[in-house]
């Protein structure tokens, strides 16, 4: 009687990840281009295959991510099993946005050191390198993982719900940040102000500019929303400032990363 459920579970799941994977990094994928910003490849033919491969890995992706999301949602829905919660006063009101801070740094922490290890010689080579197969990556490239790699964040947010509370809606503010984030790290460009990169909030969170430099460098700037592991380790190397210059006039800007490529191409010419 479980099965059926599940498998419902599972199909119903994979269409909402990979609805809001295709919704999301479409849409900022559409506002790289309404800005006039070339991400990804600088050649037309070459960034074509490079996105569909993004988008490929991504919604193989999304099925993997639906396995254990299926399974939360039967556990929640048909049996109770979960720690999800319907009404908001249950725990109090301060406990909602201190959910969604366990929960956010419990995923960047998981995600840091599984990280790192991914860049290990035998992790990267088998594994990690299908990410960085995007050179530099764009909007497309945020769930583009080897198999592996996404079955080793798919059971994050699914363990959690069985060891810490957390309300259905502040459950879907993480997915929503977690989304954002996979997203607009990867497009190229900076979405946040400078203002804001060089003030408190870019000490403290990352953002593509941050981001930029792992693409870039590979051996750094590994995690997800918060710099403070980074720090800790020692393998914070800042911001790529280039992605901080506003964007102005009617030429085309070329993604910073294929930017410097090119430039360094003129002037050797």
């Amino acid at each position: 009687m479980i099965a059926l459920p599940f498998l419902l579970g599972v199909l119903g799941m994979t269409a909402i990840v990979a609805g809001r994977y295709l919704g999301v990094s479409g849409m900022f994928a559409w506002l790289t281009a309404r800005r006039g910003i070339v991400a990804g490849p600088a050649d037309a033919g070459k960034r074509r295959i490079q996105i569909r491969r993004e988008i490929g890995w991504s919604l193989v992706s999304a099925a993997i991510y639906a396995l254990p999301a299926g399974l939360v949602a039967v556990a929640w829905r048909e049996h109770g099993w979960t720690l999800i919660y319907d009404n908001p006063t249950t725990l109090g009101w301060l406990w909602l946005p201190f959910s969604i801070a366990i929960y956010l740094f419990a995923h960047d922490t998981w995600f840091y050191w599984t990280h790192r290890l991914m860049h290990r010689p035998w992790w990267f080579k088998r594994v990690h390198a299908v990410h960085h197969d995007s050179r530099p990556p764009t909007a497309w490239a945020a769930m583009a993982f080897h198999p592996y790699e996404a079955l080793s964040g798919a059971f994050v947010f699914p363990v959690l719900v069985f060891l810490v509370p957390i309300h259905w809606a502040a459950l879907m503010v993480v997915l929503l940040v977690a989304t954002f984030f996979g997203v607009t790290n990867h497009m190229g460009w900076e979405i946040f102000p400078r203002r804001l990169v060089d003030g408190n909030f870019g000490r403290c969170m990352i953002t593509a500019s941050h981001h930029h430099l792992h693409h870039r460098h590979y051996r750094c700037n590994y995690g997800l929303y918060f710099r403070v592991w980074d720090r800790l380790c020692g393998t914070d190397r800042g911001y790529a400032g280039e992605l901080l210059h506003e964007l102005s006039g009617p030429e085309p800007v070329v993604a910073a990363g294929v930017a410097s490529h090119l430039a360094g191409h003129r002037a050797r010419a």
